[in-house]
């Protein structure tokens, strides 16, 4: 059975119990990032089209990029079935991982350890 939150035309996160729901940036076929956002960094994200996060660790609102100039520009954002994940095709500004390295997700588990993709 679906509701309106799943077939319907307004935006309505369906945001977890900490107020957050899961958010996914890439750019063309790479997964670049993955955060969490809740209503003010959406809000933030829709107003300015860079990326905003709530980061769980400083518990505070942040800017992607906000200290490195490395920013998110978002052109598109999608929001799963049932709203409870966001997907941002985004085009960044520099490395998307505060590791410099253009993806967080630059290794791949191989053989019960991790090998550097290039």
């Amino acid at each position: 059975m679906t509701n309106d939150r799943e077939t319907g035309l307004a935006l309505d996160p369906k945001y977890d119990a900490n107020g957050l729901v899961t958010a996914v940036a890439t750019h063309g076929e790479s997964v670049l990032m993955v955060a969490h956002m809740n209503a003010e960094a959406l809000a933030k994200t829709l107003e300015t089209g860079e990326a905003h996060f709530w980061s769980r660790s400083r518990a505070r609102l942040w800017k992607k990029g906000e200290t490195s100039g490395h920013v998110l520009k978002v052109r598109e954002l999608r929001v799963d079935c049932d709203q409870d994940a966001i997907w941002m095709i985004v085009d960044p500004v520099g490395p998307a991982c505060h590791t410099g390295e253009p993806s967080c997700f630059y290794r791949r588990a191989e053989g019960g350890g991790l090998v550097r993709v290039g």
